[in-house]
């Protein structure tokens, strides 16, 4: 096993600059790749979704300090934004894992597949659409707060940091699109580490080997996390820098293509 753990911060590698450009994908580019890899490493069929989901998610809490980091330094975080909608996203996270743990393997995997598609319409057709966008839109209040909710327990249920959901939210509120991604950075912190204790704690008594707290398989999530945050502000310099229109619809290809790996 040891001999194959570098696949694990490789793959970190893409995620984070995924996450770090976009602002969305990069949990899912994760999931996808250890829906293949786990079973190598002797996780049980039954139990390779919810493995990939609870390590995903927990590789997420480093990925996206670092990058919610590197866009902070920018000025490109709403925090009174992210302090409104926190406790909805960390008690959508925990209830999200709830419901995770209680689906079948099958279930999750169709779940994951199908937003995977989602994601991919998003991207390919010009992303999120709003008003007119002001630098000084900072969105605040208790619908901030429910709408966090929401979001995290959609991204518990599908293993992501949020970002497919936060961004098109804030830019519809009117917030410039570089300070969306910037913020649903850190709206992601919340998400992850709910909702990672939440598979991490909740999971029955011995669902995966040695190396593992609960669906969190350790080497997988620490080694994810590391590449991430080594790349996470490449990614975000790139999306300070270029134009996101035609990497969008590339990477929007390339989510259809996870969602099929998933189905097959």
């Amino acid at each position: 096993m040891i001999d194959g753990l570098w696949v694990f911060p490789l793959l970190g590698v893409a995620a984070g600059v995924a996450a770090g450009l976009l602002g969305i994908g990069g949990g899912l580019v994760i999931i996808g790749a250890l829906v293949w890899l786990l079973p190598s490493f002797g996780i049980p069929p039954e139990s390779v979704m919810h493995a990939a989901l609870a390590s995903s998610l927990a590789s997420i809490v480093l990925t996206a300090s670092s990058s919610a980091r590197a866009h902070h330094r920018r000025g490109s975080v709403l925090w009174p934004t992210v302090a409104w909608m926190v406790p909805g996203l960390l008690l959508g996270g925990w209830l999200g894992s709830y419901i995770a743990i209680a689906l079948k393997g099958d279930m999750l995997r169709w779940c994951v597949a199908a937003y995977c598609f989602l994601v991919a319409l998003q991207m390919a057709f010009g992303g999120p659409r709003g008003g007119a966008t002001r630098a000084d839109v900072v969105p605040v209040g208790w619908p901030m707060s429910a709408a966090g909710t929401g979001i995290g327990a959609v991204s518990a249920v599908v293993g992501i940091g949020g970002g497919s959901l936060t961004v098109p939210l804030l830019v519809w509120r009117g917030v410039v699109p570089v300070r969306a991604v910037g913020t649903s950075s850190a709206c992601g912190i919340a998400i992850a580490i709910a909702s990672a204790a939440g598979y991490a704690l909740n999971a029955p008594a011995g669902a995966l080997p040695a190396h593992a707290v609960g669906y969190v398989y350790l080497p997988a999530a620490i080694g994810i996390a590391l590449g991430s945050v080594l790349a996470a502000p490449l990614g975000t310099r790139l999306a300070h820098a270029i134009s996101g229109v035609a990497l969008k619809r590339v990477f929007a290809v390339f989510m259809v293509l996870v969602g099929i790996s998933l189905l097959v």
